[in-house]
């Protein structure tokens, strides 16, 4: 506030512009203004404190500065926007030589145009400094001597290459001409509504629905920076949005206009974007309830008047919440100044509030009968203007809109139904007739209709409200008198009262909506949208259009700071000297308005008294302001008015009603009736203290720019000028305390037609909405700012050889502008821009345009030099041609005579004849040839004839005996088969009855153990009685003597036992020689065999028989030995007997054995002797087992050795061309190499057998001995302790060896080994065979441990073949173990002495034979799993080798069924393994695609199999779930996505195919429809997995979409994959890029790898292939809709070298389909939208054939995009015209005829239908192995 000195000094003289000291990097004059410096230095103290020390704050204005009303120009010259009748500042020149350049011949210029305001106008002759006139032509060719001011020159025009940019301040000549043609360009031709002018945005309404603000083009917004995109309302929203979240600041939107100029639209739209781009993951639906606040005060508060069908009569500032996660959690909002006149008075043409005419639409319906409404044209209120109706508008809809909107904010019925009373009342109240009483009485009356139904409705009584409407109560101190009011006074108090309740009610309505509003969370920042009215002029302007430029001038000052302010900011952050700018402070104004003794002031205190009227007030404002404040003037020919000069225009306000609408009265009685109402609502209006629901915070503290005097008494009230002041002041300290965004809407002509440009109208809004304030601030300093990059990119044209030749972009820059711009004060280098003044850019095009001209002559010179010498050099050879012909045919005129043609004819004649005999000659010649061949042609055809019908005749006679053969040989084939499955059946029960021998056995021998350990407990009472051995002293000498003879005896024994061990090794040496011989008689007989093979066929019947036989001889054996096991069996129980007789026995003999024991005990020392040479026997025993082991390898060496030798030696071909392939695929499908196989295997089980039984016997035997030994077991445990450790030892070697087994059966690599064993499969099967013959022949004469051995070996030796050399080493200690297990029987089957002093020796020993046989016993075991493994590894490998050749063997006597054992209690930890916890990075390689789905159907199969319901359906359940879990938790994770989109989808194709419906079991194979669910029917679990795999493959694609969106933009538009062809053009205050370099940014490389990780990524995973094609398709959609759809917001990228640009990226991306084979995916089809759009940007654009040919192609764009890019289409040089306004008109005129959508923007969230292809697995479940990886140890394989 300045003080009271300073304000009379500004009374005194003239307002003169403020301007703020200017200080620049370079030494100068400083310049000043007295008036303005204490405002400027005021607000900005650092800068006055940095003048007052440098010295430079002086007075006055220097030289060289003319002085006019309130404006600068910049430096170069060019005019400044002014208001009317105002020339300008205009500052110095540079200097006159650059004014020179500029006003050249060619360049144009504005001059100014009393109907379009500025017209142009081309320089026809340079300008010479010193010049009066200027020579000038118009744009209609007229030509004319413009006379000018040499300093004044006319404004510049801008090179059209900057006309139609997206920001203002991007023109290189920055005035008022300039702006207004570049919003025509933009607005009249290109359709584009929005236009940047530095931080503002200028909307212009259009009049017309478009197409862009859908939410596809909020989304396309959201998260973009803002000088990426076209401009727009959103691109505004979206970057306060963006800065809230960022910065934690908060933000205002301001949006200000004209009535009619679209501001509530604006602010709509904004509130609309924060409500999309914030959606609250709440229920409570917040951002809808902002929105639907809008309806509702646009319907109360909104109305139509003569400039604007839906104006808004109040100002709004809403306040939207939110909170830390930035998303909408309420809102607030404060109004501003309701129009309450409108209530009771409307002009022409004008409407009162929506609200009144949607009731009176509504009137008939149920609901509102009780209000007794009729039409709006009953009313007084609403059928004042004449205008009840607006044309598009249906009240009765717009109603039932408003009800709905009252619902969703949480207003009941009731609420709204007292609403709508309330304005019924007003309505009637309206309609009351007041009749005049003579002159100074008027009357109501009581029966008035209208008057009944208000009062009926408000609650009140009727008499009072008639009679207090027309008298007044007057309260003195001596006296209350009641004085009656004339029939005016009536219906003002009236109106009055009608205006009051409104606006109470308009405060309540508001009120509520803030309530429904309101948020319990904490508010974390805001973002406010001002929509307030603009600057208004009328032919009469009243109270209300006073407030609103009064408004207008605060809001005006808050954008100037602000715009100074932000100036300041690049300088200093490109480390810029700065400058401070001269701009205009409407301080003054404000002043004049809001200070002490001020208009509102002494407005306010006209107001306090009795008798104050408008006059006596207008007379106080001339008496204090006319001739004292150049602000205020009074004008000529009126005295009831007053003039007040905005920063906008001159007002004229009338005085009229200014008392009365600042005092807003209402009489005392009839406020008192209304507060005694029986309606609660009304009484509530009119409460004498009411608690006032704030709608400002309580954080702002407000100080008026006046002491506010405060009331004494209830008689005084606050004024609405006081009111509307104190609300202002609160918004401008809000809005100071926030980051502002400014929307300046603009009326482009007030018809209301759609885009027409009036130019003199929209002038006169951009100098009043203050955006040439912001142009003028920008073209003061440097206006003009490139990058390093976009200058180098434009003007590269311009570098020398030396200076292309630096890598250092920003030092040629540098050095560049040095060189081509001489004053260095014209540009400054910033860290990452240049800046330019006004006028430079434009200077710089010239020079680019002149070397681009330059060069375009020398092309042409020589391109036209070619054609010529190419057409000199054509006409040459046509004349040398003519000259020839001419030639010739002279010189044969003149050799041609009548001898010469007789001559000539008769030749003709003699060559005619000669020829024709030639010809007959030669004719005849040929056919004679000709018939010759034909008979001996046709006579060898005739005999092939013959000779192939003799063959099939042949043929089928051969073919009939060998038909006969196959039926017979098959026969006889299928009874073998089915005599084997007998014999096998047979085989397998004597086998389950020796198990069941062997368990018995094993039980009996469980109870000689329990016998033994009550024979220790008898031992423990034997040591009880060692007292009693006193008495046996006398028998001590004879049992010395038996123990030397027992001593003796034993050292015989151990004499005996290394004798029988040396004789055991001969034996072993003489089993090897015996092996070996053997060995190389087998190899003998194998060569023999395979000879014999080829040679005699026909003996394979016989061989048969012989096989048949020997298996009658086996069964035989079988019988006998289970005869045998039965006698052994019966032997053991009498053994029992005998053991039990003994056992009573030893009890009567123990008596005699208490000496005995004494005397034992000190034998026992000889015990550590028989553990030595136990040792040495062991030792001697491995060694033996080593040299086996070594001779066996050199077995298989030489075996190998040989067998490659005759597979040298052996010819296939050779074979195969003697057997038919017939033959040879029956001799397959009979089985007989299997049956001789399955042979072999068989005679083996019955030696195992033989051996076993052996092995029983000597088990019952070492049973009976350790019967009798038990009771020296005490003295045996630290041998028991050693044999224990071994056994530990040999219990881990077990185990290791089980691992390794386990290990090697998923080594083998089955699919190589496949291709080695086709090519050895025969030579196997005859080895086979000739194994058989061999092993028959010679079974009865081997000992049976040879024959075990020999069997074990071969066995053996045919696993190493199939299996890769399989670990032999735990058969070959077999043998060794079962040899030294006969060599210790033999020992104990050798007569045992009777005495009984030998006796209890030989029991030691016993027990310890049987410890080790025990541990023998366990190895055994141990061997014969392993054996069983082996062979269940030759199965397997069998049937892969018979899948490969596609031959089908009978099957072996085991098969996997293709399903996994589980328990029931083991299905979480199957979930858990199988699909919660398994990482697919892990497991997809090496593995079938769909493993852990596979697994999960084996599972699925043994349910089924098993027949339980409800372990299937616990089972399907848990793994559909598990799959759900495991998708949500990793929402976000592509690869896992992948993995269990594949594995849900190959789980639902399993179930299809093993359904048993017969359409899935086309493609499977006989074994895989054995395989088919046999008892559940699963359709239903397939249902729901489908559902689960569209879930799963939308959240894919989601995660897909979200990787690469962000890449797609950078890469397909902006990226330059052709270098070099692309220029970059300026783009203003909205840069985009700030950088040097930017390294980081995407490029097409960038979203080519991110599709082939997509690609790679489902290839992986197993993903169908329709699948993937379906995703590639989805994806480039994405990519063409998502480039498409920026293209279309971005008229800086539609160019033609941007259309080849897109044409080069959609090649790749074609290049990309071609490299993955996904030709076929129509995904390239996706594209054709975006690449007619590149087609579109690159055709010609001129003629009729271009249109029609544009119509003709585009057929994949909508018209609205085709127009939308014909319109944005933006040359990139001089060289390339605009499209015209003409041409885009025949384009629409063909388009009409489409039906297209009129949509905008595709919508890039479109899913297309997604479709799971049946395809049937391959694989075969019985194959599938289970990796140790997965940990699902605990499935068993059935």
């Amino acid at each position: 506030m300045l003080d009271e000195p300073k304000r009379e000094e500004g009374r005194s003289a003239p307002a003169r512009p403020r301007p703020i000291a200017a200080r620049t990097g370079r030494a100068g004059p400083v310049r000043t203004n007295p008036r303005r410096r204490g405002r400027a230095f005021r607000d900005f103290p650092l800068l006055a404190a940095s003048l007052r020390d440098s010295g430079e704050l002086c007075r006055g204005a220097p030289a060289g500065w003319h002085r006019g009303d309130r404006r600068c120009a910049p430096a170069d010259g060019a005019p400044l926007p002014g208001p009317p009748g105002h020339r300008g500042l205009r500052a110095r020149t540079a200097s006159p030589m650059a004014v020179a350049e500029l006003y050249t011949q060619y360049n144009r210029v504005w001059i100014p145009d009393p109907e379009e305001v500025w017209t142009s106008a081309e320089i026809t002759k340079d300008y010479r400094v010193g010049d009066r006139v200027l020579g000038l032509r118009l744009e209609d060719g007229t030509e004319l001597d413009y006379p000018i001011d040499p300093e004044s020159l006319p404004p510049l025009r801008n090179p059209d290459i900057l006309v139609g940019e997206n920001d203002l301040t991007a023109l290189s000549y920055l005035h008022e001409p300039a702006v207004l043609h570049n919003l025509r360009i933009r607005f009249a031709e290109s359709k584009l509504i929005y236009t940047y002018s530095g931080i503002i945005l200028v909307a212009m309404n259009p009049y017309k629905q478009l197409p862009i603000y859908g939410d596809a083009i909020i989304h396309a917004y959201s998260g973009q920076n803002m000088g990426d995109m076209d401009p727009h309302i959103f691109a505004v929203a979206e970057e306060a949005y963006k800065q809230m979240a960022r910065n934690h600041k908060n933000q205002s939107i301001i949006v200000s206009g004209e009535s009619g100029a679209g501001k509530t639209v604006s602010a709509r739209y904004a509130m609309r974007y924060f409500a999309t781009v914030s959606k609250s993951s709440s229920k409570a639906h917040v951002e809808d309830k902002v929105l639907a606040s809008n309806p509702i005060t646009e319907a109360v508060g909104n109305a139509k008047t003569t400039r604007n069908d839906n104006s808004s009569r109040f100002g709004k500032y809403t306040e939207i919440s939110f909170d830390e996660r930035n998303q909408i959690i309420g809102a607030n909002m404060r109004t501003y100044l309701l129009e309450k006149s409108r209530v009771v008075f409307q002009s022409e043409s004008e409407r009162n509030y929506h609200i009144f005419y949607q009731l009176c639409a509504s009137a008939q319906q149920p609901e509102f009968k009780h209000l007794k409404l009729g039409s709006a044209d009953e009313f007084n209120y609403t059928r004042m203007g004449g205008s009840t109706v607006i044309e598009g508008v249906n009240d009765q809809a717009d109603m039932a809109e408003t009800q709905k909107t009252f619902a969703l904010l949480g207003f009941k019925k009731d609420f709204q139904m007292d609403v709508f009373k309330v304005l019924a009342a007003i309505l009637h109240l309206g309609n009351v007739q007041i009749t005049a009483v003579g002159h100074e009485r008027s009357s109501i009356s009581e029966d008035d209709s209208h008057l009944k139904v208000s009062c009926d409705l408000l609650g009140v009584e009727t008499g009072k409200v008639a009679q207090w409407l027309c008298n007044r109560k007057i309260i003195t101190t001596s006296e209350t008198v009641v004085k009656p009011m004339t029939r005016s006074q009536a219906v003002n108090a009236r109106d009055a009262l009608a205006k009051k309740i409104y606006a109470h009610l308009f405060d309540f309505i508001v009120e509520k909506i803030n309530q429904a509003l309101q948020f319990s969370g904490k508010q974390r920042t805001f973002i406010g949208v001002l929509d307030i009215y603009g600057f208004e002029t009328f032919d009469v302007n009243s109270f209300e259009q006073f407030c609103i430029n009064y408004a207008n001038e605060k809001l005006q000052q808050q954008f100037n700071l602000h715009v100074f302010k932000l100036e300041q900011e690049e300088y200093m952050k490109e480390d810029i000297p700065w400058t401070l700018i001269d701009f205009y402070d409407n301080q003054p104004v404000i002043d004049l308005i809001e200070a002490k003794m001020g208009i509102l002031d002494l407005l306010d205190e006209e107001c306090l008294l009795p008798h104050g009227t408008d006059e006596n007030w207008l007379q106080k404002l001339y008496n204090h302001f006319v001739n004292k404040n150049a602000l205020f003037e009074k004008p000529r020919m009126s005295n009831t008015s007053f003039i007040i000069q905005h920063f906008a225009d001159k007002v004229e306000y009338r005085c009229e009603g200014f008392l009365e609408k600042n005092r807003d009265t209402v009489y005392d009685m009839l406020v008192e009736i209304l507060r005694a109402s029986k309606f609660d609502l009304c009484a509530h209006f009119f409460q004498e203290n009411p608690v006032p629901s704030s709608p400002f915070g309580s954080m702002i503290t407000v100080k008026s720019a006046k002491q506010v005097v405060k009331p004494n008494n209830k008689h005084f009230r606050t004024t609405v000028g006081n009111k509307f002041c104190s609300s202002l002041y609160l918004l401008m300290e809000t809005l100071n305390a926030t980051t502002p965004h400014y929307v300046r809407c603009i009326k482009p002509n007030d018809e209301k037609l759609p885009f027409e440009f009036d130019s003199q109208r929209i002038v006169q809004q951009l100098r009043a909405c203050g955006v040439l304030e912001t142009i003028r601030i920008s073209a003061q300093s440097y206006p003009s700012r490139w990058t390093y990059i976009e200058f180098y990119s434009r003007y590269g044209i311009l570098l020398t050889k030396q200076e292309l030749a630096s890598s250092d972009k920003k030092e040629v820059c540098q050095a560049v502008l040095h060189r081509l711009i001489q004053d260095s004060n014209q540009y400054q280098f910033g860290k990452t821009k240049i800046f330019f003044r006004a006028g430079q850019v434009a200077y710089l095009e010239k020079l680019r345009l002149d070397k681009l001209r330059q060069g375009c002559i020398v092309i042409q010179k020589h391109i036209r030099g070619w054609l010529q010498r190419k057409k000199f050099l054509r006409e040459r050879r046509a004349a040398l041609t003519i000259q020839q012909y001419l030639r010739g045919q002279h010189t044969v005129r003149k050799a041609i005579t009548a001898a010469a043609l007789k001559e000539a004819w008769a030749a003709i004649i003699i060559q005619k004849h000669c020829r024709g005999y030639l010809v007959r000659n030669l004719y005849q010649l040929i056919r004679v040839a000709t018939i010759t061949i034909q008979a001996y042609t046709r006579g060898l055809l005739a005999r092939r004839q013959y000779r192939k019908m003799l063959q099939e005749h042949k043929a089928v006679i051969l073919q009939k005996y060998a038909r006969a053969w196959l039926a017979r040989r098959r026969f006889q084939s299928i009874r073998r088969f089915v005599l084997n499955i007998q014999l096998t059946y047979r085989v397998q029960r004597l086998q389950k009855k020796l198990e069941d021998q062997h368990r018995e056995s094993h039980g009996l021998v469980e109870k000689l153990t329990s016998l033994a350990t009550l024979r220790a407990s008898d031992v423990e009472k034997i040591q009880k009685l060692e007292s009693e051995l006193a008495r046996a002293a006398a028998h001590r000498h004879h049992y010395e003597e038996t123990g030397r003879r027992f001593k003796d005896t034993v050292e015989e024994k151990l004499a005996k036992l290394k004798k029988q061990n040396s004789e055991l090794e001969t034996q072993k040496e003489q089993i090897q020689l015996k092996l070996q011989e053997k060995t190389e008689e087998l190899k003998e007989k194998m060569d023999k065999l395979t000879r014999q093979l080829f040679d005699d066929v026909q003996k394979e019947e016989r061989q048969r028989v012989l096989l048949e036989k020997s298996f009658a001889v086996k069964a035989q054996a079988y019988e006998k030995q289970i005869g045998s096991l039965k006698g052994d069996i019966q032997a053991l129980k009498d053994e029992k007997v005998q053991l039990q007789q003994q056992l009573e026995e030893e009890r009567v003999a123990s008596g005699g054995l208490k000496g005995e024991v004494a005397r034992l005990s000190l034998q026992t020392k000889t015990i550590s002797e028989l553990e030595k040479e136990i040792e040495l026997l062991q030792t001697q025993k491995l060694d033996v087992e080593k040299r086996v082991q070594s001779q066996k390898r050199e077995m298989r060496e030489k075996m190998s050795e040989i067998t490659k030798q005759l597979l040298e030696s052996y010819d296939v071909e050779d074979v195969r061309s003697r057997l038919s392939l017939e033959d040879l695929e029956h001799l397959n499908e009979d089985g007989e190499l299997w049956f001789a196989y399955e042979g072999l295997k068989k005679a083996t089980r019955v030696l195992e057998s033989h051996f076993q039984a052996q092995k029983d016997c000597y088990e019952k035997e070492i049973d009976a001995l350790t019967v009798k030994v038990v009771h020296l077991s005490q003295e045996t445990n630290h041998l028991q302790k050693l044999f224990r450790e071994e056994n530990h030892i040999n219990e881990s070697i077990r185990h290791e060896v089980t691992r390794l087994t386990s290990e090697n059966m998923m080594i083998p690599d089955f699919k190589q080994q496949i291709s080695e064993l086709e090519e050895q499969r025969e030579e196997l099967e005859m080895r086979l065979n000739e194994q058989t013959e061999k092993m028959r022949g010679k079974l009865e004469e081997l000992s049976t441990p040879l024959n075990y051995s020999r069997e074990e070996d071969s066995t053996l030796r045919k696993g190493h073949e199939v299996q890769n050399e399989m670990d032999t080493g735990g058969k070959e200690e077999l043998i060794s173990k079962i040899q030294e297990m006969r060599a210790a029987g033999e020992h104990l089957t050798k007569p045992f002495e009777t005495e009984s002093e030998v006796r209890s020796g030989f029991l030691q020993e016993a027990s310890r034979l049987t410890l080790e046989n025990r541990d023998l016993e366990e190895e055994l075991d141990m061997k014969d799993r392993l054996i069983k493994k082996l062979q269940d590894q030759v199965k397997t490998l069998t049937k892969t080798i018979e899948k490969a050749n596609d031959v089908h063997l009978s099957s072996g006597p085991k098969e996997y069924l293709g399903m996994l054992e589980y328990k029931k209690e083991d299905e979480a930890k199957l979930i858990q393994n199988l699909i919660l916890d398994l990482k697919p990075r892990g497991v997809v390689v090496n593995m079938i695609p769909g493993l852990p789905a596979h697994i999960l159907f084996m599972c699925v199969r043994y349910a089924d199999s098993l027949n339980d319901a409800s372990r299937l359906k616990s089972l399907m359940n848990s793994a559909i779930n598990g799959i759900k879990q495991v998708v949500k938790e990793h929402l976000e994770d592509f690869e896992m996505l992948s993995f269990w989109l594949s594995n849900t989808c190959h789980f639902l194709n399993c179930l299809k195919q093993y359904s048993g419906e017969e359409e899935f079991m086309k493609h499977n194979s006989p074994h895989q429809n054995k395989n088919c669910l046999s008892n559940f029917d699963l359709s239903e679990y397939r249902q729901i997995l489908s559902d689960v795999a569209i879930r799963i493959y939308h959240q894919f694609i989601i995660v897909m979409e979200n990787n690469i969106q962000p890449i797609i933009v950078p890469g397909m538009l902006e990226y330059e994959s052709l270098q070099g062809i692309s220029g970059l053009k300026p783009t203003g205050f909205r840069k985009r890029s700030s950088s040097i370099d930017d390294t980081d940014a995407y490029t097409m490389t960038s979203v080519l790898q991110q599709l082939s990780y997509f690609y790679s990524t489902m290839c992986q995973n197993g993903l169908d292939p329709e699948l993937v094609r379906q995703a590639v398709k989805q994806l480039f959609f994405l990519i063409g809709a998502v480039t498409l759809n920026s293209l279309l917001l971005r008229k800086d990228m539609c160019s033609c070298r941007k259309g080849m640009q897109i044409r080069c990226n959609i090649s790749f991306l074609e290049e990309w389909l071609k490299d993955k084979s996904l030709q076929n995916s129509l995904a390239k089809e996706t594209l054709e939208p975006l690449s007619q759009a590149a087609w579109l940007l690159q055709v010609k654009k001129t003629t009729e054939s271009d249109a029609q040919e544009i119509y003709e192609q585009c057929t994949s764009l909508s018209a609205v995009q085709i127009i939308k890019i014909l319109n944005s289409y933006t040359p990139i040089d001089d060289f390339e015209k605009r499209v015209t306004p003409s041409f885009v008109r025949k384009v629409q005129a063909l388009l009409n005829s489409r039906e297209d959508s009129s949509q905008l923007m595709l919508d890039t969230k479109y899913l297309f239908q997604v479709m799971f292809p049946f395809t049937p697995s391959p694989h075969a479940l019985e194959m599938i192995q289970i990796p140790s990886s997965f940990k699902l140890g605990f499935l068993n394989r059935l």
